[in-house]
């Protein structure tokens, strides 16, 4: 079964997040039915056409489906697992922030209590939402996904990961991952550029075009990675270590925190006393796959 534009579904957690998802399941056409603890947040959802459900236990009976977003998992566990909640035949689909493991136990905790659950991860901001820039992440049972993808199609790009709950939350992090170090290679720049008197603007298109121009060589590396071998094609890890050597000594001569990239330099220092000085520079997936006090 299929759902339609008339699905009616519910929306639990106001937040800047949860108003955006429930403002785009009412554009999208969807009987939407609303609930959080200050109602005073529903007001604006209750003029374009949302109900308010006086308590989660009937808002969770509104819906085909009931999308919860909250402050974190013990939230969740807090709002649904009240006495008078009852989730047996509950479609649920968890939008809270987490880690994987919170989302595993999340997903044995509902199916103990009989009900569905999917577990999903949004990596955009909410005036993105209902827009095909906000990619949502889910994870979990395959039927479940594609039974109700049409009307979560309402929120934006949406994508399944794989029947492990704990996919949607580990892609959030690793997607975080890649934001913080790009953002703090850049800024790590833009703080040794100032020295000069250049400003935060005028590296901005320079600092772009390296990072997609890095972006392109992903594919490649990928390829090296899944497949264990490293042939130094471009650059062997020694080389960039040289390089990351002058990084720090300009830092440090200018007056700019090296912290950063000395951490990096002591990784790759490690990768070639290991014998691979000689590769290329995604070898060191060895030392970001070991535990931090390895």
């Amino acid at each position: 079964m299929t759902d339609t534009t008339e699905t009616p579904v519910t929306v639990i957690g106001l937040g800047l997040m949860g108003q955006a998802l429930a403002h785009a399941f009412l554009k999208a056409g969807h009987p939407t039915t609303v609930w959080n603890r200050t109602g005073a947040k529903a007001d604006d959802l209750i003029r374009e056409g949302a109900r308010l459900a006086p308590t989660v236990a009937e808002a969770l009976t509104a819906g085909s489906l009931t999308v919860i977003c909250v402050t974190d998992y013990p939230a969740m566990y807090e709002l649904l697992g009240a006495s008078d909640i009852e989730l047996d035949g509950t479609m649920l689909i968890n939008l809270t922030s987490g880690d994987s493991a919170q989302a595993r136990e999340a997903a044995d905790w509902a199916e103990k209590r009989g009900a569905r659950y999917l577990d999903g991860a949004i990596m955009a901001v909410p005036p993105a939402i209902g827009t095909a820039e906000a990619v949502i992440l889910h994870s979990g049972p395959e039927s479940d996904f594609d039974a109700h993808k049409s009307t979560l199609d309402a929120l934006g790009t949406i994508t399944y990961l794989g029947a492990d709950h704990g996919l949607a939350s580990l892609y959030d992090m690793a997607g975080l991952a890649m934001m913080w170090s790009v953002l703090n290679a850049w800024l790590q720049g833009t703080a040794m550029l100032r020295t000069a008197g250049i400003d935060a603007a005028t590296f901005a298109p320079f600092a772009q075009q390296i990072a997609t121009g890095v972006a392109e060589w992903l594919p490649g590396y990928a390829e090296q990675i899944d497949s264990g071998s490293f042939p130094a094609e471009v650059s062997a890890l020694e080389t960039d270590a040289r390089a990351m050597t002058h990084l720090i000594e300009e830092s440090e001569a200018v007056g700019v925190n090296a912290e950063l990239p000395r951490l990096i330099k002591a990784m790759a220092d490690r990768s070639i006393a290991a014998g691979h000085g000689g590769e290329q520079y995604p070898v060191l997936i060895e030392e970001f796959s070991k535990p931090g006090d390895a």
